[in-house]
Formats: structure tokens, C-alpha cells, sequence
């Protein structure tokens, strides 16, 4: 499938990539659930949950239709001033990056298993609370 922002690395950005990659959190752990098209909401293929360095979870993150292809929405809420603002999201293209790979990748296998309907990721914990 075509996603937005897939392309080739110079190695110039293959280099601040490996530096960044010391600094960035890891991506532990991943969960998507893909849901039955409704009539008005077409363009939502599924939620997505993702755990960083297994103590940081984001849940709530939409794989959505685009123009050009599958996208990442990353969970937002509306403001007072009836403007959306994301409640948690990637500070730089390397981080959105890496969030879109793991993202999709799941995305890919849990269409792949069950490419008629609704299903989800395997052998996720999804009873992270605060303990």
C-alpha cells in the first residue's frame, strides 16, 4: 500500500538518523485494532495503541484513508475554539518515523490475518494501569 512519506534516505539523513536513534525511546510494544467501515466514517481503518520503553502508553492513535494513502492521526481533542489539538505526538520526523513503520507493520499483519473484517493485534498486555 501506498503511505505518505515513504521514500528514500540520502545518507546525510541516514546519519541524523543513527544519532537520533541513541536518543529516541523504543517502540515496545504495539496494538491495532482494525474496525467494519460505517457508512460515514469510510476513511477510519483501525486504532492503534503503541508502548514506549514498556512504561509510556499511547493509546487511541487512527490509521485513517487519505488522498495519497494510509496516514497516522495521532489522538487529539477539541478545543474550546472548536480547533482539534493533538494530546500526544512525535517531535521530529525521525520519531514520527519510526511510530508509522512499527504502526503500519502491525497494521499489515492483523489485515493479513483476517483480511475479511474486524480483528487485532496477538499477545499484547492491554491491562496496562498505573500501578
Amino acid at each position: 500500500m501506498l503511505r505518505n512519506n515513504e521514500r528514500f534516505l540520502k545518507s546525510s539523513e541516514m546519519l541524523a538518523l543513527i544519532r537520533l536513534e541513541k536518543q529516541m525511546m523504543k517502540i515496545t510494544e504495539v496494538k491495532v485494532y482494525t474496525v467494519k467501515n460505517r457508512e460515514r466514517e469510510k476513511r477510519l481503518c483501525a486504532y492503534a495503541t503503541i508502548v514506549f520503553d514498556n512504561c509510556f502508553i499511547v493509546r487511541d492513535l487512527k490509521i485513517v484513508k487519505g488522498v495519497d494513502g494510509l496516514f497516522i492521526s495521532m489522538p487529539s481533542r477539541r478545543s474550546k475554539f472548536g480547533t482539534f489539538r493533538d494530546i500526544a505526538h512525535p517531535l521530529n520526523a525521525a520519531m514520527r518515523g519510526e511510530i508509522e513503520r512499527a504502526i503500519f507493520a502491525e497494521y499489515d499483519k492483523v489485515v493479513n490475518q483476517n483480511p475479511s473484517g474486524e480483528g487485532q493485534s496477538e499477545n499484547f498486555e492491554d491491562s496496562y494501569d498505573m500501578e
